[in-house]
């Protein structure tokens, strides 16, 4: 029996779907053994696709990745519309053919974002990687190393220098890659791969999202907030990199970001570093005993005071409904990828600094990696 072509192309779309379903349905079992996914995927393929991704897209002076969400978020109204106009003209066949190739869309982009760069979300813990195992630490422990970690930040913030404050984003992107690239040439567990730094073409938009920057699993792109408070764009842009370098899980980029920019010569990326660290062991004291946070805060220089009070100022003038939805959407994305703790991962950092600092605080004077 000969298909008409209509139904021809039915077939083609419904074989499509299963067979992307099935492709995505076998990633996500092989999610389940991460030791596979570091050897064949981490140690293997993740690499190559970084040779070849990161060198195209740097030829590019603007984010392709901005440019790419903004035609597919415009695609997506078109779709909107379409779909409306032929519920309301009774073309249903028209419509569920649409709707069908959107799904295929939807499925492969899915594919693409797991097999560049997502599947790092399955690869065993940093933790397990870097020989930083501790699950736990005590409160006692935790005054040590914060106390340890304000004193680092009030030192190197009074380095910082009146000309360090005026560089300009390419500067900071400039330290934040050599940084990163001085990390990869010393471990083979933070190996990069033609690193770059973008400012995103979206920054008004991530002003209200309370977004400081993001990863592009699609191009590869480290992209920037380009009008945040400045002490803190260094130790984003490592942190960004950090992703870059296959850190996915939102605390180990964090840590990743902050052990590139202890061990750098720059003296404003050590100190975003360290401002960065404190703000999370901080947050992690006041939940652990109040009142030994109460006694920790001033022992915060003024300058470090200061700086925590302009960050906190900018992101108050963004606050918007569409920063609370964003945070939803993003939370449910953190914990559909292997981040139970959703949003809460970001603090998830002070785990791996205490696991650092362990054998610091209790005597041996080994600080770690």
């Amino acid at each position: 029996m000969k298909l008409t072509p209509g139904r021809k192309k039915l077939m083609i779309r419904i074989a499509a779907i299963v067979a992307l379903e099935i492709i995505i349905l076998l990633l996500m079992l092989l999610a389940n053994y991460p030791k596979l996914v570091e050897r064949y995927y981490a140690e293997g393929l993740y690499p190559v696709i970084c040779k070849i991704l990161h060198p195209v897209f740097n030829i590019f002076p603007f984010s392709v990745g901005d440019v790419f969400y903004i035609g597919v978020s415009g695609y997506l109204l078109f779709a909107l519309f379409k779909l409306i106009k032929q519920a309301v003209k009774k073309q249903f066949k028209q419509a569920g053919m649409f709707l069908l190739g959107i799904v295929i869309g939807v499925q492969t982009g899915i594919l693409v974002f797991y097999l560049f760069w997502g599947m790092n979300y399955f690869r065993p813990g940093a933790g397990e990687r870097l020989n930083l195992r501790d699950t736990s630490y005590t409160t006692a422990n935790l005054i040590k190393v914060t106390t340890m970690l304000i004193d680092s930040a009030n030192t190197t913030r009074a380095r910082v220098t009146p000309a360090d404050l005026q560089q300009n984003n390419d500067n900071i992107y400039h330290t934040a890659i050599a940084a990163v690239k001085k990390l990869s040439a010393d471990s083979a567990n933070f190996h990069t791969w033609y690193p770059r730094v973008k400012s995103s073409l979206l920054t008004p938009l991530m002003n209200y999202m309370g977004t400081s920057g993001y990863y592009d699993p699609f191009t590869g792109e480290a992209q920037m907030n380009s009008q945040m408070p400045l002490v803190n764009r260094p130790f984003v842009a490592c942190h960004e990199l950090s992703h870059q370098v296959g850190f996915a899980t939102e605390d180990e980029a964090n840590f990743g970001g902050f052990i590139a920019g202890i061990n750098s010569k720059d003296r404003l990326l050590r100190y975003s570093a360290y401002n960065l660290v404190v703000e999370e062991c901080m947050y992690a004291l006041f939940f652990r005993d109040s009142l030994e946070f109460k006694k920790l805060k001033p022992r915060l220089s003024l300058l470090v005071h200061n700086d925590y009070k302009a960050e906190r100022l900018y992101w108050q003038k963004y606050e918007s409904r569409l920063n609370r939805i964003s945070s939803i959407f993003y939370d449910h994305f953190l914990k559909h990828n292997n981040q139970p703790q959703g949003l809460a991962t970001y603090n998830r950092m002070v785990l791996l600094v205490m696991a650092k600092y362990r054998r610091q605080v209790e005597g041996s004077g080994d600080d770690g990696p």
